[in-house]
């Protein structure tokens, strides 16, 4: 019979929400590839951990919810032997650069909460930009089984694929990550791993203050500045018909923006009206690349090298949320980098009541999509130089079968260690393979020999008669 199965729980603390992950997975083949799943997973109310900085203890309180549904989800007996992991990301990491004693408060609040709980808590941590680059690739290539394979009799196959790179887009860093056989110039670069006694070298880069709403926050700035602090400002990215009154602390309250910041009062209030510009829009948000600084053979942007893409992605997170609101919402295709330039320019041309009238359900966020459509676009085009050739390689999902794609579970199959470095004892078990497959034709072929000779037998005596 199977052994009943084991659960792990990661939260995923991001800059605009916390998610919780129930993954379960067979006992007994815990080091297969490809067999962790998805159990289930919750939505943390309210923003990110981040931002409770004024207010850490409600970053713990904000928690229960989904922990108390972890409860239900992991039968009880299985409670104390359950790990429970907590990793923030980019919104934490800026928390961390502008405010060191609430970050640390923010994560031993939340900590206290998780500690409260039966599982086996194993800590609550701010990843660093690699690391949650590479746990994604891992996530990515193992659900879709790229690392090995189990054979029919049970043996280890390395599969003879290649990996996919893996490219996210949060809500205060975008990531990619990608195996090449390129030079890594620079050594921050490089990663080396070694899984299932395959050697991967893969290259890894975080971009913090380039998640999305982080870029969204950095144009409004540049705008601002473009105006001079007029009470009046035209967003060429919002719909024309949208209009909102902004607080320039708003605005300014991040380490992305505040090195912009006007020496005005913090709550000066400035009308931001949409003009629906799609190329004056592309203009603005291109300035938030930096194109023009490179110390290496070549970059992508902002002086950090990247070698060329190769082979095949994945793009998930808001990169899927963006193409799917362009395929389902706006009707249009995304194959080339033109589909894509071409529907940021629709999208920014639609008026306000348009938009919601195609997407009422969408409206806090509808404002934005011009802007980030044409941000995706610059970004994957002039930033990593995906082209017509290698863009149609992309794949734009936020899933692989029914668990989600990120860098949760590569996270937790690391920290549990269930991706060995070496072999699995591969090589045993092929060796007692081959044993079955020998004792089997051996009795085949003796049970054969017999009935054989049993029927030569009985024809010979039939015949002598």
């Amino acid at each position: 019979a199977a052994s009943p199965p084991q659960y792990g729980i990661v939260l995923d603390a991001g800059s605009s929400h916390t998610a919780m992950f129930v993954y379960k997975w067979p006992a007994d083949k815990e080091n297969d590839t490809g067999v962790v799943s998805e159990h289930s997973m919750c939505d943390v109310k309210g923003p990110g951990i981040s931002s409770y900085s004024s207010n850490p203890p409600a970053a713990g309180t904000s928690l229960v919810h989904c922990l108390n549904q972890a409860l239900r989800d992991v039968p009880k007996e299985k409670h104390a032997g359950t790990p429970l992991y907590l990793g923030a990301t980019a919104g934490m990491r800026l928390l961390n650069i502008a405010n060191l004693q609430a970050s640390d408060a923010v994560l031993s609040a939340v900590a206290a909460t998780l500690k409260s709980y039966p599982f086996d808590f194993r800590g609550a941590k701010i990843l660093s930009g690699e690391e949650e680059g590479v746990f994604g690739w891992v996530t990515a290539n193992y659900l879709l089984e790229n690392f090995i394979k189990r054979g029919w009799l049970g043996e280890w196959i390395q599969p003879q694929k290649k990996t996919l790179g893996a490219m996210d887009f949060g809500g205060a860093s975008t990531q990619i990550t990608f195996e090449t056989r390129d030079t890594i110039e620079d050594p921050r670069n490089e990663v080396m791993l070694k899984l299932y006694g395959q050697a991967y070298k893969v290259y890894t880069h975080s971009f913090l203050c380039y998640g999305r709403d982080q870029v969204l926050k950095r144009l409004l700035s540049k705008l601002l500045q473009a105006e001079s602090y007029q009470p009046t400002v035209h967003h060429p990215c919002w719909p024309t018909g949208y209009e909102k009154s902004l607080s320039l602390s708003s605005v300014y309250d991040s380490p992305c923006t505040e090195k912009e910041k006007p020496s005005l009062a913090p709550n000066t209030t400035i009308t931001v009206v949409g003009t629906g510009n799609g190329s004056l829009c592309a203009l603005h948000v291109s300035k938030l690349f930096d194109f023009t600084t490179c110390s290496f053979s070549r970059c992508s942007f902002d002086g950090i090298f990247q070698p060329e893409v190769s082979g095949n992605f994945i793009a998930f997170s808001a990169f899927f949320y963006t193409v799917d609101f362009i395929q389902t919402v706006m009707g249009r295709p995304v194959h080339l980098p033109s589909d894509l330039k071409d529907a940021a320019k629709t999208i920014c041309a639609t008026s306000w009541s348009e938009l919601l009238q195609k997407a009422p359900k969408l409206e806090n966020r509808l404002s934005d999509y011009c802007a980030v459509s044409t941000f995706v676009y610059l970004l994957t085009t002039k930033g990593y130089n995906f082209d017509n050739h290698s863009f149609p390689n992309i794949a734009f999902q936020k899933k692989a079968g029914e668990t989600s794609i990120g860098w949760a579970l590569g996270y937790m199959l690391n920290l549990t260690n269930m991706i060995p470095a070496e072999k699995t004892s591969s090589h045993k078990s092929m060796l007692y393979n081959y044993w079955v497959i020998l004792i089997l034709l051996f009795v085949v072929t003796t049970l054969t020999s017999l009935v054989t000779a049993v029927c030569l037998l009985r024809r010979s005596k039939s015949s002598a008669i």
